[in-house]
């Protein structure tokens, strides 16, 4: 199978096993398809610090939209949920593989995150129960233009990732 395909795969069934299992054991499964990433796509040096800092990147957004209100969570918290962090980490998992079509040119990223970021965000609340005070459509709104922008973002940052010289250690 090739591994943008095997990527994809992965990567769908990780989004349905993060929001369906909100933060119970079943959460685990989610761990067990990034490390299966790493074992049948991508290496965890190539791609394992990418993913953590596209990762930390999408928590700290999406826990700042939290504490702004514009989504309401089962569980009250100024971190997101754990099962939404790993949520990044498979989201950077696609950056180079499955979603690598969108990266060039750079507008197919602007419309891909238009109109896949916010659908993403509306079935997941849908599914793992979180609601958007602001009300739904302006919050897909305002998401839309978010991931018009951060897509191509998230794309220029995995390739610089993949450009830049390996940490050497000193000595």
């Amino acid at each position: 199978m090739p591994r943008q395909l095997l990527n994809a795969l992965l990567f769908q069934l990780g989004w349905f096993t993060c929001v369906l299992s909100g933060d119970s054991l079943w959460l685990l499964l989610g761990v067990v398809i990034v490390l299966a990433h790493f074992r049948w796509v991508g290496r965890w040096n190539d791609e394992g610090p990418m993913m953590l800092g596209i990762a930390l990147i999408g928590i700290t957004l999406d826990s700042f939209l939290n504490w702004l209100g514009v989504f309401q969570f089962q569980q009250v918290s100024l971190l997101i949920p754990f099962w939404l962090m790993l949520l990044w980490v498979l989201l950077a998992s696609t950056l180079r593989h499955g979603l690598a079509w969108s990266a060039r040119p750079w507008w197919r990223a602007c419309l891909l995150g238009a109109l896949a970021g916010p659908l993403s965000y509306y079935a997941g609340g849908r599914l793992a129960g979180v609601s958007f005070p602001y009300g739904t459509g302006p919050t897909l709104v305002g998401l839309g233009v978010l991931w018009a922008l951060l897509l191509p973002l998230l794309h220029v940052l995995a390739q610089a990732a993949l450009e830049a010289p390996p940490l050497a250690a000193e000595g």
